[in-house]
């Protein structure tokens, strides 16, 4: 058990969320345990008390309580790689060089671990380290059932810039989505403030609360299957939990296969389709820390593809890409 101790922020370690500086500080150290010594005040950043996504500041003293050097007994082992999943995630890359990598994330992979979660993204990328001295990290995220473009950073200073990018909006984000419905107009803005609600089957994003956070979508109708089923393109300029689903309800629409947020209004009735989410990150367009612009595009999951087929979408207009803000 060792003492109480102040370490400083070092260079490569400004910008970066304090549950990261502690995950790579101290590996041992659990996510449970963490927030209870955060939510205790035992974990102070300059005298003060922060919360797990409070980012920090170069040369910053953080007093990191005693704690035992060994992992708990009730740690379970950390998770080894299948042969499959890491053929599996290089088989998804979309494109690499020596400062980022984009993958075409599957469907039902999350992100990062939570509650009775032990196969996720953040646990695989050493099979995304390739030719590079440290494994590549995460930079933004996408819910567990939604696929496509997710970009990782290669090395520290690349991930503040890419953070910082993503803080300051210079970072556009389209996404493609199968909804039950036609929306009216079939172009426009959802305006409506989201908030989370704790709940018996799991906290909910709900909209229009007195405390809720702004938030703004625009999405466009791309094709429809009469007045069954339709293909919207969304652009979010803000990046609220599950902020596309609720906004394609909000508009009438929901989200096929969103059982979560639609109920049963989420699925058609007498169609072979899939009952999984439609929500596809198809892509992303962001300035390279070594300049110019990039572009990544992701082509959408097997069961869009065939849901594609069957409403009898037009595959020509699958090249259509980000939404002209003036237009709206």
């Amino acid at each position: 058990m060792t003492g109480v101790q102040t370490l400083q922020v070092n260079s490569d370690e400004a910008g970066m969320r304090v549950d990261r500086w502690f995950k790579q500080r101290f590996p041992q150290l659990g996510h449970g345990r963490l927030q209870k010594l955060l939510r205790t005040g035992q974990v102070r950043v300059e005298g003060r008390r922060v919360k797990s996504g409070t980012r920090l500041d170069q040369g910053q003293k953080i007093r990191i309580p005693p704690m035992d050097p060994s992992p708990p007994k009730s740690d379970k082992a950390k998770p080894l790689i299948s042969k499959n999943d890491a053929k599996d995630l290089k088989d998804s890359v979309l494109h690499r060089d020596e400062d980022v990598l984009v993958i075409n994330k599957p469907s039902g992979l999350a992100v990062q671990g939570g509650s009775g979660l032990s196969r996720h993204l953040d646990a695989m990328l050493d099979a995304l380290r390739f030719e590079a001295e440290d494994k590549p990290r995460l930079v933004h995220r996408l819910d567990k059932d939604t696929s496509g473009v997710l970009l990782l950073a290669r090395n520290a200073a690349v991930a503040r810039a890419l953070t910082n990018a993503f803080r300051t909006k210079k970072i556009r984000k389209l996404y493609w989505a199968v909804v039950v419905g036609v929306p009216e107009p079939s172009e426009g803005v959802v305006d409506l403030a989201l908030s989370k609600s704790p709940g018996r089957q799991g906290e909910r994003v709900v909209p229009g609360a007195p405390a809720g956070k702004k938030a703004l979508t625009h999405y466009r109708l791309i094709d429809q299957a009469g007045g069954k089923a339709a293909w919207l393109a969304f652009e979010p300029l803000t990046g609220r939990t599950h902020q596309l689903r609720v906004h394609a309800l909000a508009l009438g629409t929901p989200i096929l296969g969103d059982g979560k947020y639609g109920g049963r209004e989420a699925f058609l009735d007498g169609e072979d389709i899939a009952g999984r989410l439609h929500l596809h990150a198809r892509a992303l367009q962001f300035p390279h820390p070594k300049g110019g612009i990039l572009e990544i595009v992701a082509p959408p999951p097997k069961h869009m593809r065939e849901t594609f087929q069957t409403l009898g979408f037009d595959d020509r207009q699958k090249q259509e890409m980000f939404i002209k803000v003036n237009d709206l």
